[in-house]
């Protein structure tokens, strides 16, 4: 089993026409990825190596079973991409564009959850893979394959180096959840995915300093998660103050170091490296143990 995407998963990409759209669309499909449409407003009828493109969402759901929407449409037009996926129903919905303002996202987000019917990844993320299975979004599909890892993570380049350095034992699946400070898909929500996966044996957890979303996960973990979880916190040499990559990467005082979240999740029992090969590590002992 995977969470939320598998070989089964019928893939639209939201912006497929777009030079970006086009690009990632042709990898996804490479990885083995079903894309069985495009949708950009006024450009229905028009094919991109040989999928079909529609003139909005409901229209290619009804025409092609999609059930996964990959967005990949500019800033100032992803609320209305992502309302439309919603109003078509689409149960996953992975919104790949950096840059949304964030009373935008907020938005969009508080139309999913009223709806009840979608679930959002990101926005400002890399998505979702389930190694041989499908991928949709970004993630390189070569660098690593199907195992009984689970993996969430802010950060879309740090995903990309969890998994390659953890290729020999392979992954259920990788979520890179966003580091914007309103996102569609917790740490929280993928480790209760993962706890409730039977294909996954253990959980790999990769936060970012600011915020508070590292300590909730700890709480978490204590209460609901049983399966062994490791964890790393990218931001250890940050200055105070100083955002730091993602918009959410911020620090104020004491709040939201890496140091404070380190010790809220090794006070649960999470192991935290202190590089991303270290977490790697102490990964590898720990299934080997």
């Amino acid at each position: 089993m995977t969470i939320w995407l598998d070989a089964d998963s019928r893939i639209l990409v939201q912006g497929m026409t777009g030079s970006e759209g086009t690009k990632h669309t042709r990898r996804m499909v490479a990885s083995g990825a079903q894309i069985v449409a495009g949708v950009t407003p006024g450009k229905g009828g028009q094919e991109v190596d040989g999928i079909p493109v529609f003139g909005d969402v409901r229209e290619a759901v009804v025409a092609t079973g999609a059930n996964v929407s990959v967005v990949f449409v500019p800033p100032r037009f992803a609320q209305a991409a992502v309302e439309e996926a919603v109003d078509a129903e689409i149960p996953l919905c992975v919104v790949i564009t950096e840059g949304i303002p964030v009373h935008d996202t907020a938005k969009f987000f508080q139309y999913a959850q009223n709806a009840g019917t979608t679930r959002i990844i990101g926005p400002n993320c890399p998505g979702i893979i389930s190694p041989g299975q499908s991928n949709a979004g970004i993630i390189p599909a070569d660098i690593t394959g199907p195992g009984p890892i689970g993996l969430v993570s802010k950060s879309g380049t740090l995903t990309y180096q969890m998994m390659y350095e953890l290729n020999d034992i392979g992954f259920s699946t990788a979520v890179g959840i966003g580091g914007d400070p309103i996102i569609g898909t917790t740490h929280i929500d993928c480790l209760a995915a993962f706890e409730a996966d039977p294909a996954t044996e253990a959980i790999v957890m990769i936060g970012e300093i600011g915020g508070d979303a590292e300590e909730r996960a700890a709480a978490f973990i204590a209460e609901n998660v049983t399966k062994p979880v490791v964890g790393y916190v990218a931001g250890f040499t940050a200055p105070e103050g100083k955002t730091m990559g993602h918009a959410g990467a911020i620090v104020s005082g004491s709040a939201g170091t890496a140091a404070a979240k380190k010790d809220a999740l090794e006070a649960v029992g999470v192991k935290v490296g202190q590089t991303p090969s270290e977490t790697a590590r102490l990964m590898r002992a720990l299934l080997r143990g």
